[in-house]
């Protein structure tokens, strides 16, 4: 690896350990093995090298699952047994990764004194939803975008709601049971007694 990719390598570190707003130039440098110098050359400041890596992680992540989804269900397998496969697969996830999802809500948080980091997050917001919408149903949005935008931004306000509230209360959140549960409730309509 060059210095490039061992700063990369130590900002998505330093991010986990310590935080978006906790992380320095020199802690990156330290865990890089790098001079400061080579942060400016290679990214011209920290909070740019710190935004690459932030979406760096994102995609890290996004691999994570699409490997996890790429295992064939056994036949017979219904959609509402795939999807409670999935979501226990990005339950599971966020335990592994609870740093880089308190990291995403600690820079929205700070997104007005951020402008970089607002832009970064808005440019990064519609390729998510299309490959959410390519990951979770296989939505090609050659074929039709409008549809992958809107099922994409379903499963991101699924992602980000489930995020939150795993990250506030872990014990209380819903297990993949819970939502096929509310979807199925959802879906068929009011229960009746």
């Amino acid at each position: 690896m060059g210095n490039r990719e061992d700063l990369l390598a130590g900002a998505k570190l330093c991010l986990m350990e310590k935080g978006y707003a906790g992380t320095t130039s020199r802690n990156i440098a330290e865990a890089a093995g790098t001079s400061l110098a080579a942060i400016g050359y290679h990214f011209r400041s920290t909070k740019a090298l710190l935004n690459e890596a932030l979406i760096e992680a994102m995609d890290d992540w996004g691999k994570e699952i699409e490997r996890a989804l790429a295992t064939e269900a056994p036949p017979g397998t219904t959609p509402l047994q795939r999807f409670e496969a999935i979501w226990t697969q990005i339950i599971e996830s966020y335990v592994r990764l609870r740093p880089l999802w308190a990291i995403q809500f600690e820079l929205i948080a700070q997104m007005d004194r951020l402008p970089e980091v607002r832009e970064a997050f808005a440019n990064a917001n519609r390729q998510a939803r299309l490959g959410l919408a390519a990951l979770f149903e296989n939505l090609d949005p050659e074929v039709d975008e409008r549809k992958a935008m809107a099922v994409g931004a379903f499963y991101q306000a699924l992602l980000g709601g489930l995020a939150t509230q795993w990250l506030v209360d872990p014990d209380s959140a819903p297990s993949a049971q819970d939502l096929v549960e509310a979807l199925q409730t959802i879906t068929m309509g009011r229960a009746t007694a």
